[in-house]
C-alpha cells in the first residue's frame, strides 16, 4: 500500500524547529511529491543562516519519512530565501562598461573551444535556467565549461549559481572569474550593486561585454555558454558579429506569443549567419506531484512543430517543475542533483556532445 500526502504531513508535523514551531506550523514543505514508494520534497528555510543551522531537522525529516511503510526512498532537499552573504564592493581600480576598443574582426578567448548562445525572442521563458543547468551538466559530463552573463540589464546567473564574492582584479584589467559547481563563471552582476539599475547606452554595454570576453583568465575550455539577454538588441548583434560562435540554442515555451518573438530570434541568428544549433520547448508539461496527473499549462508540441519547419533539432522539452525554480533560487541548479529533471539535463548534454556541438 503506497504512503499518502496525510501520513507524511503527519510525521514532518512532528520536526519541531529551533526556534518554535514544526516543519508543517512553519509552512516550510515545497515540492512534495509521492511516486510509488519514492517521497521527495523541500525544506525550504527563511534564511541562509538558518538554513545552516537545519541540517539535523532535514537529516530527521528524512528518517522519519524514510521509516513510513510503503515507503523505499525519502529525498529531502534544503534551501533557503535570500543571499547567501552580504554583496562585496567591486575591486575600485577596475573600470567597467565603456567604448569597445577596435577589433580586426570575429575572435574569442583564448584556449575556449566552442562558444554556444542561448538566446530566447522573449523574457520569462526559462532562458537563464536552462543555460546555468546546462552549463552544470556539462561540467557533470567531465567538460571544461565557462559560463557567461550577458544579460546586462537583467543579470541572473550569480544567484542561480550561488555565488556571493566578487571578481579579483589584480591590476585593474585582468579579472579572475569564479567558480562554482564545477563551472568557470562571470556575470556583470557581480561587478555592480545588487540594488542598483545600470542605465547605459549601447557602446557602455558592448564595452562591458567586450572586457567579460576579453579580460577574464577563462583558462583552458571545451565549451562556453552564454546566457544572452532576450530579444534582437545590441548585445546579440555584437555577439554574432564580433565573436567566434559555434551556434545558437533558442529556448520557448510552447505557446503562440512565445513562439512569435522566438521565429524572430531566429530569423536574426539566421541573418547573422549564426548557426541555430536546435530548439529546446521548456515549461512544456507540468505533472501534478500528488496525482500524477500532466497539464500543459502553455499548450504543447508549438517549438517542435517550429523546429520540423526550420529542419532544425528538437534537443529537449523540459517541463514546468518546482524543485528546478527553488534549487535555482538557491544556488545550486538542479542539473547539480540526481533528479528526474537532473536527468533531463544529463541527457540535453549527452545529446550535445554526441553530435560535437559541445
Amino acid at each position: 500500500m503506497s504512503v499518502t500526502r496525510q501520513q507524511v504531513e503527519q510525521v514532518l508535523a512532528q520536526i519541531e524547529l529551533p526556534d518554535g514551531g514544526t516543519l508543517i506550523s512553519r509552512d516550510m514543505v515545497r515540492a512534495l511529491g509521492i511516486d510509488g514508494g519514492t517521497v521527495r520534497f523541500v525544506i525550504e528555510a527563511p534564511s541562509p543562516d538558518m538554513a545552516r543551522r537545519m541540517e539535523p531537522l532535514r537529516a530527521a525529516a528524512e528518517r522519519g519519512v524514510a521509516a513510513l511503510s510503503g515507503v523505499d526512498k525519502c529525498s529531502v532537499v534544503l534551501t533557503a530565501h535570500g543571499p547567501a552573504a552580504a554583496p562585496q564592493k567591486p575591486a575600485p581600480s577596475l573600470k567597467i562598461g565603456g567604448h569597445p576598443t577596435p577589433q580586426a574582426g570575429p575572435t574569442k578567448p583564448a584556449g575556449v573551444d566552442k562558444i554556444i548562445v542561448v538566446g530566447s525572442g522573449k523574457g520569462g521563458v526559462g532562458k537563464s535556467t536552462v543555460s546555468s543547468n546546462l552549463a552544470v551538466a556539462l561540467a557533470k559530463q567531465g567538460r571544461r565549461v565557462g559560463l557567461l552573463d550577458a544579460d546586462i540589464y537583467g543579470p541572473s546567473q550569480q544567484r542561480m549559481m550561488g555565488t556571493t564574492k566578487r571578481p579579483a582584479s589584480p591590476d585593474g584589467k585582468t579579472i579572475l572569474p569564479l567558480h562554482a559547481h564545477g563551472v568557470t563563471l562571470m556575470s556583470i552582476g557581480m561587478m555592480m550593486d545588487p540594488d542598483k539599475a545600470v542605465i547605459w547606452r549601447g557602446p557602455m554595454l558592448m564595452g562591458a561585454l567586450q572586457q567579460m570576453l576579453g579580460q577574464v583568465q577563462w583558462g583552458e575550455l571545451d565549451v562556453m555558454i552564454i546566457d544572452l539577454p532576450p530579444g534582437t538588441g545590441d548585445i546579440q548583434l555584437t555577439l554574432c558579429q564580433k565573436t567566434q560562435l559555434s551556434g545558437a540554442i533558442v529556448v520557448s515555451t510552447p505557446q503562440d506569443v512565445a513562439l512569435i518573438d522566438a521565429r524572430k530570434a531566429i530569423d536574426m541568428f539566421n541573418t547573422l549567419h549564426t548557426p541555430v544549433l536546435g530548439l529546446i520547448e521548456n515549461m512544456s508539461v507540468y505533472k501534478c506531484p500528488n496525482c500524477g496527473h500532466e497539464s500543459h499549462i502553455f499548450g504543447h508540441g508549438g517549438v517542435a512543430q517550429e523546429a520540423a519547419k526550420l529542419g532544425a533539432p528538437l534537443l529537449a522539452e523540459l517541463p514546468i517543475d518546482l524543485d528546478t525554480r527553488l534549487a535555482g533560487d538557491a544556488g545550486t541548479p538542479i542539473a547539480a542533483g540526481d533528479s528526474d529533471m537532473a536527468r533531463a539535463y544529463a541527457d540535453l548534454a549527452q545529446r550535445l556532445i554526441k553530435d560535437g556541438m559541445a
